[in-house]
């Protein structure tokens, strides 16, 4: 789950491990090969309506749960159980460190970098360079899963709209 090449992105945790990106899943049944492959963000494919869905974008409703669970089982272990994050770094953190840095990466899709862009709105440059539009935040129904773009539906206020409580833990540290 933490390891950047497989399910950990920038901007959170994918649905779909990047590993399948160049090792396509592969299933054999009645002379059919049905293969699942990483899709970060659009389908590559027509099957499914053409959307990729669970294959490889981030969900905030599986983010925010992940983040929900990691907090709780902190409450249990404490600062004892420490775990590399992300993998291969060195960096041993506890749990709840582990969900802060997951609240980081989400937070990252919807704030502005260095440049003044925010990655959920990918390259339009309108929302970047425009004063009327800077401050206008879409929120979508999933996000590229190695860029941060909005993908999906806009305006998708539901669940999304989780990004607020993740705003709060974050302001309040916790």
């Amino acid at each position: 789950m933490l390891d950047e090449n497989e399910f950990l992105s920038d901007y959170g945790l994918r649905a779909l491990s990047r590993y399948h990106r160049d090792h396509p899943y592969e299933f054999r049944a009645d002379g059919q090969t049905l293969t699942v492959q990483y899709a970060p963000g659009e389908s590559n494919s027509g099957l499914f309506g053409g959307n990729s869905n669970w294959r490889g974008p981030i969900w905030f409703p599986v983010n925010y749960l992940l983040v929900e669970a990691l907090q709780r089982y902190h409450l249990f272990y404490g600062n004892d159980l420490k775990v590399e994050c992300p993998t291969g770094s060195g960096r041993m953190l506890n749990l709840l460190e582990v969900s802060h840095e997951l609240v980081r990466r989400l937070l990252s899709i919807f704030l502005k970098d260095a440049s003044g862009r925010r990655a959920v709105h990918g390259r339009a440059d309108v929302y970047a360079k425009n004063p009327t539009w800077q401050n206008l935040i879409l929120f979508y129904e999933y996000f590229h899963g190695d860029s941060g773009r909005g993908v999906g539906a806009s305006h998708q206020t539901g669940w999304t709209a989780l990004v607020t409580r993740l705003l709060e833990t974050h302001a309040q540290g916790r």
